[in-house]
């Protein structure tokens, strides 16, 4: 929560940009992801959902005049063609629903239009009010999925109940906090493409807390989404 002493009152401009990244990103971006994941394999989603930050990086360059440093542009594309190498690696051969695929682009388009939108909101809010704000116009968007949660939650056992609550502490809270916090301080381009660390960091965790280990092609495409992203965070 953020505290009273800390709320800075926003502007109705402030208020529409933290509102449509609220819709899109904590609401339409999970629900389109979700949805897809309940219809195409996990190494597909993440192909299609990594579009995601190659879209932020043009609107950011043409919607808030961060330009298109090479390096960025570069990076980027690196760092995207490991992504596909780990999806590749991961992905089962069974044919991708149609619908599967379409949510994914859904979601990766709310997710780009949403963290553009979020970038400016954060030159005069705090960081965690814009957090707290737009998980709350999230949560709003998804009351209408209410009576689902309930229901499941009532047929689920309670190692599923925990892991909701926490998705919704850490991977939502925790880490959309921190997020605003650091895109606060750099560019959104820059930002965005640092989100490629993800996969090669899900595959070096799930190693030793899944026992899965991953095929040399993921492992490769680890390496490659790694030098992506430095490449986009060297200077000159």
């Amino acid at each position: 929560m953020v505290a009273r002493g800390s709320w800075v009152s926003p502007t109705r401009r402030e208020w529409a940009l933290v509102s449509l990244c609220g819709v899109l990103w904590f609401g339409a971006y999970n629900v389109a992801l979700n949805g897809a994941e309940r219809r195409i394999d996990a190494g597909t989603a993440a192909m299609l959902v990594n579009v995601g930050p190659i879209l932020i990086a043009l609107l950011a360059g043409w919607l808030l005049h961060e330009g298109f440093p090479r390096r960025l542009l570069v990076g980027a594309g690196i760092a995207f063609s490991g992504a596909i190498l780990i999806g590749v690696a991961t992905t089962s051969r069974a044919p991708s629903d149609l619908w599967g695929v379409v949510l994914c682009l859904i979601a990766a388009s709310a997710y780009a239009i949403g963290v553009t939108a979020q970038k400016p909101a954060l030159t005069r809010l705090p960081a965690l009010q814009v957090t707290q704000m737009a998980c709350v116009i999230g949560a709003l968007v998804c009351l209408p999925f209410a009576g689902q949660l309930l229901t499941g939650l009532g047929h689920a056992g309670t190692s599923h109940a925990f892991d909701v609550v926490y998705l919704g502490l850490v991977p939502t809270a925790a880490a959309f906090g921190t997020w605003a916090y650091a895109l606060s301080h750099t560019t959104a381009g820059r930002m965005s493409v640092t989100t490629y660390l993800v996969p090669p960091l899900t595959i070096l965790a799930g190693w030793p807390l899944l026992g899965e280990r991953p095929p040399a092609l993921a492992v490769l495409g680890g390496l490659v989404a790694l030098g992506g992203v430095a490449v986009t965070r060297r200077r000159g």
